[in-house]
């Protein structure tokens, strides 16, 4: 199993990881607060801005404190 490190010493399955989005747009509050109310919020931003969102095939949704290009970046070296 190959994981990838998300921010701050968390990591993700990276064969379980659907998408990588930015949390700007509305469609994507709109999951992150749906996913909240559901009990599948994942919040690894230890306090910080959320700048990336991480949506994964068992439907948990997990916040990240790492741009969106950082974390892709590392998916793919």
């Amino acid at each position: 199993m190959k994981l990838l490190n998300i921010g701050f010493g968390n990591a993700v399955a990276m064969e379980r990881i659907i998408a990588i989005i930015s949390p700007d747009s509305a469609p994507v509050k709109r999951m992150i607060s749906d996913a909240k109310e559901r009990g599948i919020l994942i919040d690894a931003t230890y306090g910080r801005k959320t700048r990336a969102v991480v949506v994964t095939d068992s439907g948990h949704i997990i916040l990240s404190g790492l741009q969106t290009d950082t974390i892709t970046g590392r998916a793919e070296g």
